[in-house]
């Protein structure tokens, strides 16, 4: 016998459906909670499955974000085998049934099925330190996509109030920038303060200039002040909305340098790290994140797999005589991984820093490829260096 059990993960329980062998089903389905007594009402019965078939049963789920986690943590401390699945393999082996049908009983049934169908690899977890790496960058890149919201919320709410103040600063983000508007938020205030208590305002927000720097900002700020269209005392609502924005980007600025900093303090105890980094274009961020996604690089013994781990493989489709010109990639594996080297390539390009990359490009654009399909190749192209010099603990040598 080969029993396995199928689980289909929701948010706090789980659907049960335990095989004997293929096409061999094992009682009727249930649920249990992710609580400690519904884990150990599953754990009597993956016993019991155990007891009956002669061997233990392996268990099989899909990746359900956070949901999965208490099972996962319990399966583990228990020392289980369990596969981990990717949702969208699991969706594409749901198709090849006739009925359509989508309950938490036929989806724990279907992901038994699965088992016996495809040649499965059980699921090696990452050590503790590069989940905590993850798990780090992951919250990084989320807060950092909310920091770009508030950005673009911040900049509408300025539109309203004194556009005319982004003219000033070149970094309208910055400490000096937004400390200022906060302080003097439309126009009038600006037209109401002296040349010189603007200036001695602004030194006090910490930044390192000289007086007559500061003269000429509070200058050209009397000059914004006077091409602002919004002359006349602005809403009140607009004005604490402006705050409101300005404090936000304060906070997720403070946020993300303290994850930055974490991240940074993480990455440096990899081995991996430094050898990431010595691939021009790749940087701190993008090497911590790489290895976070990655893991053990001996899990991938091919740089085919690791591309195919990114989802970077070109899906192929041939019917009779039919054989498809174009083939987009599968997009089937992290696509955290796959946006990192999209980074990664583009910052190859710029500025001549990976000369070996920029080669490859110009060779897939002269053979006519579209600048993205050129952009894919060389991502697929830098997974294979980062495989080499990943497994033969060597830096990349540029031209």
């Amino acid at each position: 016998m080969d029993p396995v059990i199928g689980l289909d993960i929701a948010k706090g329980e789980s659907q049960v459906q335990a095989f004997l062998q293929r096409k061999k089903t094992y009682k009727q389905s249930f649920k249990f909670a992710h609580d400690l007594q519904g884990l150990n009402v599953f754990y009597q019965f993956y016993q019991e499955v155990e007891q009956v078939s002669g061997q233990p049963p392996a268990v099989i789920f899909e990746s359900t974000g956070h949901y999965h986690m208490p099972v996962l943590q319990f399966l583990e401390n228990q020392d289980i085998t369990y596969y981990l699945i990717n949702p969208v393999i699991s969706y594409e082996a749901r198709k090849t049934s006739l009925r359509k049908v989508k309950t938490d009983k036929a989806d724990a049934f279907h992901l038994g099925e699965l088992y016996y169908k495809e040649d499965l690899d059980s699921y090696q977890k990452k050590t503790e330190k590069a989940l905590n790496l993850r798990l780090l960058t992951r919250q990084h890149s989320a807060l950092t996509e909310s920091y770009v919201d508030i950005k673009l919320q911040f900049q509408a709410a300025l539109d309203q109030v004194f556009p005319e103040f982004q003219s000033v600063f070149s970094d309208l983000y910055g400490t000096l920038s937004l400390n200022t508007l906060a302080h003097y938020p439309t126009a009038l205030d600006i037209q109401r303060a002296m040349p010189q208590e603007l200036a001695d305002g602004m030194r006090q927000f910490g930044a390192r200039r000289s007086k007559a720097w500061f003269l000429d900002k509070a200058s050209q700020l009397k000059e914004a002040s006077k091409r602002n269209p919004f002359q006349s005392p602005v809403c009140h609502g607009q004005l604490v909305s402006l705050n409101m924005y300005i404090q936000m980007l304060f906070q997720f600025q403070q946020h993300l340098s303290k994850l930055k900093k974490e991240i940074d303090a993480l990455a440096k105890t990899f081995e991996d790290y430094e050898l990431l980094k010595s691939i021009p274009g790749i940087g701190n961020k993008i090497a911590a994140t790489i290895i976070s996604e990655i893991g053990d690089i001996n899990l991938f013994q091919h740089p085919k797999k690791l591309v195919a781990f990114a989802g970077l493989d070109p899906s192929v489709f041939e019917s009779g005589k039919f054989k498809a010109s174009i083939s987009h990639i599968t997009k089937r594996g992290s696509s955290r991984l796959r946006q990192v080297l999209y980074s990664a390539v583009q910052c190859g390009l710029a500025k001549n820093r990976n000369k070996k990359l920029i080669a490859y490009y110009q060779r897939k654009r002269n053979e006519g490829k579209p600048h993205k399909v050129a952009v894919i190749a060389c991502a697929n192209k830098l997974v294979h260096w980062i495989h080499a010099i990943l497994k033969n603990k060597k830096v990349f040598v540029d031209l």
